[in-house]
């Protein structure tokens, strides 16, 4: 089992890459789908965020109102702190499940948008790095999901630098370019994944 760590910043288009790599055949584990999972309604997750920051955090459906936490929790340091605590450790050991049932030879993709922001990077065999320049990254954000400028702005300058995520990457996939372009760059990146999950490792005495 190959495990890779995939990231990148908002609007870089880590999301297609994704999938293209999924379309290869890769296992994906992906770390906001599971974050939503494990506080679904009727779950213990859910049951500790409300004790921790009461019932008005919840819709008329009983689901997490998310818009209504995240006004509490992104203006105050210590409240995101106690919602990490809480949902970081579930998600953490559902990834492990979903990472054991996987098969012995399968390469497992770890889409993780905070994995350099949280220091995740030595939990996988190797990371990959989706960039795009911050003028590329702006115009998606305003044009194709509909951010106002300054909104687009502050959500890139809220996550790590473009030089950090480089920094921790084993492969970089420039993004700056063409879907079609995009697709054999990631086909190309499956091979050299697929190279790297049938080598020989060496053994713990080694």
């Amino acid at each position: 089992m190959l495990k890779v760590g995939l990231t990148g910043g908002i609007g870089a288009g880590k999301s297609e890459v994704s999938r293209l790599l999924v379309a290869c055949g890769a296992v994906l584990i992906d770390a906001d789908r599971i974050a939503r999972e494990v506080v679904a309604p009727g779950t213990p997750g859910l049951a500790s965020v409300v004790e921790a920051f009461g019932e008005e955090i919840l819709a008329a459906d009983g689901s997490l109102d998310r818009p209504r936490l995240g006004a509490i929790v992104f203006s105050d340091a210590e409240k995101l702190s106690t919602l990490n605590s809480i949902v970081h450790p579930l998600v953490g050991a559902r990834s492990r499940e979903l990472e054991e049932a996987a098969a012995q030879d399968a390469v497992v993709l770890h889409d993780v948008p905070l994995l350099t922001e949280n220091g995740l990077a030595p939990l996988y065999d190797l990371v990959i790095v989706v960039d795009a320049a911050p003028e590329t990254q702006l115009d998606r954000l305003v044009r194709l999901r509909g951010m106002t400028e300054e909104d687009a702005r502050a959500r890139m300058a809220a996550q790590a630098t473009r030089e950090q995520r480089r920094e921790i990457a084993d492969i970089v996939i420039d993004n700056d370019v063409p879907l079609e372009e995009l697709e054999q760059r990631v086909k190309d990146v499956w091979a050299e994944l697929v190279r790297r999950s049938q080598a020989p490792r060496p053994s713990p005495a080694e």
